[in-house]
């Protein structure tokens, strides 16, 4: 028998690893951007846009990983509160949880007699695991996982940032502004292609959005820095 893999069980990684990468490319880029577009009119230099995006990249991956973790743990949190409260009602009103159960099948279109006797026998296999799936939307594959979302996170925005950094770094004189903003565009419709693919879904749309969004926040960056003349 082959064991179908979906798509949905990447969700929670999915999510937070592109996340990442994308905030990444972005605000590292835009950081980048911000600083280059002053070194014509103040003491700014490639040397201090390449300090900045580095410095972006270090507080950005550690800002990525405490407020996912932070975020997710609230969420796993309510899930163990909501579990708790499931465990003490099974405990205390078995019949009453059975016939919840059975009702909720009854709900999506199982014959009375046949709901009563699937909630029966899956109250007999595993209550909690029941109740948690029918009644609560807890499962193995949405349960929340803090530190995996928080290394995912921490892991793609250091992979994202890298790319506009190593940009800055290696671009030839004068033209540091083009090689970021050019190559962080490519690197985001990359990035929106493989996060469409991973998940199922149209390539165009995805590439699109991302490509829009990180051209508008590098071009409003850029424009801030020239307008300003200074290191905000």
């Amino acid at each position: 028998m082959n064991k179908e893999v979906h798509l949905v069980g990447r969700a929670g990684w999915l999510r937070a690893a592109v996340l990442g990468a994308n905030d990444g490319i972005i605000s590292t880029a835009s950081l980048i951007l911000g600083v280059a577009s002053v070194a014509a009119s103040a003491s700014a230099s490639r040397q201090d846009a390449v300090i900045a995006g580095f410095a972006g990249l270090v507080a950005g991956a550690m800002s990525m990983a405490a407020g996912e973790f932070v975020s997710v743990s609230s969420q796993s949190d309510t899930e163990n509160a909501d579990l708790a409260r499931e465990r003490i009602e099974l405990a205390a009103t078995p019949e009453a949880e059975t016939r919840e159960l059975a009702d909720i099948y009854v709900g999506r279109g199982v014959e009375a007699t046949l709901a009563r006797q699937v909630a029966e026998q899956l109250m007999a296999h595993d209550a909690l695991e029941a109740h948690a799936r029918d009644e609560l939307g807890i499962s193995a594959t949405t349960r929340a996982r803090p530190v995996q979302a928080a290394l995912a996170s921490a892991a793609s925005f250091t992979a994202g940032a890298a790319a506009p950094l190593a940009l800055a770094y290696f671009a030839p004189g004068g033209l540091l502004r083009a090689f970021v903003a050019a190559g962080s565009l490519i690197f985001l419709a990359v990035l929106g292609a493989l996060g469409a693919r991973a998940g199922g879904a149209g390539l165009a749309r995805p590439m699109l959005r991302v490509t829009f969004w990180g051209a508008l926040a590098m071009g409003i960056t850029a424009a801030i820095g020239a307008l300003f003349g200074r290191v905000v």
